[in-house]
């Protein structure tokens, strides 16, 4: 039966489509030195970042138009999916900077972490809807939700690829709490995985490095490990309030290394000035404020937690990138969504809002007049968008 929809929510739309054309600016000012001295010219970024944004844009809206329900029976084939390519890319996958975490077809990159996180968000949400009165039983509600989380996670670890995995285990704890888990079972996993990350994080010198350089312990090597994150903390500097202008970054000048990436955000500031990284953050908070409320919409539980998981997902990771590249949290490998250069974070985010706004055209949030009616009440609402368990 066919099921009339409502408008999609224009204000998540119109947030995440600024970002995406800001960054055009952003990132070819950010590579142009670099892409000239490598390739002789300095759009060559711009365009393989303009093809990832266009493809971008095309998923939003091809994903916006299918029902958000029909991938609950897709969400296990998924993450199982997500599982053996986190699988491959161990054993096959092409190494840079001493990390495994990207499978190369042809000139076409895929990062595998950022699928299986997407992957495992949404079937949590399927198991947190089909679970809603078992989710507080340890063994057959919590542990098996745990076992896939745990997976995922130490399979990204071992890339080894510690932010991202760090960040996949925070949203599905938080994921867990929002599915009314027991605070009791999420604390007490908590603390038994804290040694083991406490292990993990001094098993590499690199690690240590920034976090010792991030406290300000010892002087030669701190101050090594965090020249990128010092080069960044200079561009906001020299942008003040209004910024030097688009263009006119100073620090992409090869003082900030790979500036297009996970600091493109100094880039912002150093152009744009604090006006310019504020409207930035405005923009994700709009994302957040509009997602939360999609959520509290949603007509069932499994729409529901989809828009929580991806709402946390994208704003978490605004939210630490901007952080990391001000100096107020130790430097992570984490991308800003929608404006850092890379096709992997892009394409997949922009999946996951396409499925947002589906979730917000089945709700009462922007109802639809009748064609033809005289008067301005809205439809009701259709009676196939309940609850389904």
């Amino acid at each position: 039966m066919r099921t009339e929809r409502n408008h999609i929510d224009l204000a998540t739309l119109i947030a995440v489509l600024v970002l995406m054309v800001l960054s055009l600016g952003v990132v070819y000012s950010a590579s142009s030195t670099w892409a000239l001295l490598k390739s002789g010219s300095s759009e060559k970024l711009l365009g393989s970042h303009a093809l990832k944004v266009l493809l971008s844009f095309a998923m939003i809206f091809v994903f916006m138009q299918i029902d958000y329900r029909k991938y609950r029976k897709l969400t296990k084939p998924a993450l199982i999916g997500a599982v053996l390519l986190l699988l491959v890319t161990l054993a096959l996958g092409g190494e840079v900077k001493g990390a495994t975490r990207w499978l190369r077809f042809g000139g076409f990159g895929l990062q595998p972490s950022e699928f299986a996180k997407y992957a495992l968000i949404f079937h949590l949400c399927f198991l947190l809807a089909e679970k809603r009165d078992r989710i507080g039983d340890f063994k057959t509600g919590f542990m098996p939700m745990m076992i896939w989380i745990g997976s995922v996670s130490l399979l990204v670890l071992l890339q080894p690829n510690f932010s991202n995995g760090a960040m996949i285990f925070v949203i599905s704890l938080i994921m867990l709490f929002v599915g009314r888990a027991k605070p009791s079972h999420i604390g007490l996993t908590f603390a038994a995985l804290v040694p083991p990350l406490i292990i993990y994080m001094m098993s590499a010198e690199y690690r240590m490095k920034r976090i010792l350089g991030f406290f300000g312990s010892g002087s030669d090597n701190g101050g090594h490990a965090n020249y990128q994150l010092w080069q960044g903390i200079i561009g906001f500097g020299n942008g003040g309030i209004f910024g030097l202008g688009p263009g006119q970054s100073q620090q992409r000048e090869l003082f900030l290394p790979e500036s297009y990436g996970d600091f493109v955000f100094s880039i912002v500031g150093e152009e744009y000035g604090l006006i310019g990284t504020i409207f930035i953050l405005a923009l994700f908070l709009i994302i957040l404020l509009r997602g939360m409320k999609i959520a509290k919409s949603a007509h069932d539980d499994f729409g529901r937690y989809l828009a929580v998981g991806i709402t946390v997902s994208i704003a978490l990771y605004a939210l630490i990138n901007a952080g990391v590249t001000l100096g107020i949290l130790p430097t992570t490998g984490l991308p800003m969504p929608f404006v850092s250069y890379g096709g992997s974070a892009m394409l997949f985010s922009s999946i996951a809002v396409g499925v947002l706004l589906n979730i917000s055209s089945q709700t009462d949030m922007h109802p639809r007049l009748p064609k033809g009616a005289g008067s301005m009440r809205p439809l009701e609402p259709t009676p196939a968008v309940g609850k389904v368990y």
